[in-house]
């Protein structure tokens, strides 16, 4: 019978938890696989693209987005142009270069 006493004086003394402090750890280990499994390689993958187009310079080979081939003939701010066969020409944005072959 006293067991059963300092069991209810126990219970009663001791606030319950809240459903959010209950599930902060499991709130935590999810923005924690979050970051490293999506957003991280995402960024670097990002700042990969960026050195790639930045260090891209005339003569380099490059595929856009849309599939085309050729080669970079001139670099403008944002505007590149690449030939595309012996005397035609395209102006393409640099954002939609997705490979450059040196």
């Amino acid at each position: 019978m006293n067991f059963f006493l300092i069991a209810q004086a126990n219970a009663q003394g001791t606030p319950p938890l809240s459903i959010f402090s209950s599930m902060l750890p499991m709130i935590l280990m999810i923005v924690a696989v979050f970051y490293f499994l999506v957003y991280r390689p995402q960024q670097k993958e990002q700042k990969k693209t960026r050195e790639m187009i930045n260090t891209m310079k005339k003569g380099n080979k490059v595929v856009t987005a849309g599939g085309i081939h050729g080669t970079v003939a001139g670099i403008k701010d944002d505007v590149i142009l690449v030939k595309v066969y012996e005397d035609v020409k395209i102006e393409v944005s640099k954002s939609h270069i997705t490979v450059v072959k040196k």
